[in-house]
């Protein structure tokens, strides 16, 4: 298949990119390389990206654009010229905590950045786009665990609004233009090539260099962390799994419209998660205690029998064996010595 990867040198689209290339797809990766986090470690995975095609004797089968989402004219060029089968739209602004300070960050790219998705799957009949949500949706949703099938109207951040605004969108198009699309909506991922402003880059991060922990809430917090290979190999399915036409209870619309939650189904607790990081980096933490965040939820737990039912697939990777791929992973790429 022919297929788009946006945010191509963030850290799921940078890893999605092999395994599609692995199993012979052209890619076209795009990535407008802002500096929400240092552009150097998006440069690295690209060049990763480009020893992975070397390897793999797929130089002709993946190609990086750097452009921007919100551009309008840019996007329906690239759609028009590259008639893509497959659309998987991962780029985003992300982050809870930066929306807070920088909203317009998130309307640009989460809303007019989807829109110009969406219209390009729509004008080049794309069969089927697949675009991340996130677990933040759920907000602080009282019932656990968390359901595909819970309402999500009551989001506690812009960014978390931002992508119920993109199931929203979705839905309106699978509707009307009869385009299959599928959300997923991602817990807490973590591992190697991961974003400097997640907490297990954060935590090793210090723990390496002497400094204190911030751990909010006083630690009282539970994640189901989520291993980016296991996002991955999700990912990979829910791709060939094309949604159809679905009735419901709710509506008389029909739409081939899906959203998943893809998570570990184990949430772990802050204590446990510190644990691992230490026992990976053969350190203690310094902790340094803070009351919780605004946009912040205290516990994510994902449902995912929906995933499991039509894909065949869960995540199995536990948070100590995750970890220490993460550590040996920061220490051969930052060349620690500690």
């Amino acid at each position: 298949m022919k297929v788009l990867v946006t945010g191509a040198a963030g850290f799921i689209g940078h890893g999605l990119i092999k395994p599609l290339l692995a199993r012979g797809d052209d890619v076209v990766g795009i990535d407008n390389l802002n500096d929400y986090y240092d552009p150097a470690l998006k440069i690295a995975r690209l060049d990763d990206l480009a020893r992975f095609k070397d390897s793999h004797q797929a130089q002709d089968r993946f190609r990086f654009i750097k452009m921007d989402l919100a551009d309008r004219d840019a996007m329906a060029t690239l759609f028009e010229d590259e008639q893509f089968d497959v659309v998987v739209n991962l780029a985003a602004q992300a982050g809870v905590r930066y929306s807070i300070e920088n909203p317009q960050a998130y309307i640009d790219s989460n809303l007019v950045g989807f829109a110009n998705i969406l219209e390009g799957c729509r004008q080049t009949k794309v069969k089927h786009l697949v675009y991340a949500s996130s677990s933040s949706v759920y907000g602080m949703n009282k019932k656990q665990p968390f359901s595909t099938e819970d309402r999500v109207d009551y989001p506690i951040s812009l960014y978390a609004a931002t992508k119920k605004s993109n199931e929203l969108m979705a839905h309106s198009y699978s509707h009307l233009y009869d385009i299959p699309t599928t959300g997923l909506r991602f817990f807490t991922v973590y591992g190697p090539w991961g974003r400097p402003d997640m907490a297990a880059y954060k935590f090793v991060k210090a723990i390496f260099e002497g400094q204190p922990i911030d751990v909010y809430n006083h630690g009282q917090m539970k994640r189901d962390f989520t291993y980016i290979d296991d996002i991955v190999e999700g990912i990979v399915r829910v791709i060939g799994t094309i949604p159809t036409k679905m009735e419901s209870e709710i509506t008389a619309a029909t739409a081939p419209y899906k959203v998943f939650n893809i998570g570990n189904n184990q949430p772990i607790e802050l204590r446990r998660f510190i644990d691992a990081i230490e026992s990976a980096c053969g350190k203690k933490a310094q902790e340094n205690h803070l009351p919780m965040q605004a946009g912040d939820v205290p516990l994510t737990f994902a449902d995912i029998d929906e995933l499991i039912e039509s894909t065949g697939f869960k995540p199995a990777t536990s948070i100590e064996d995750g970890m220490q791929n993460f550590v040996d992973w920061y220490r051969d790429f930052y060349g620690s010595t500690h």
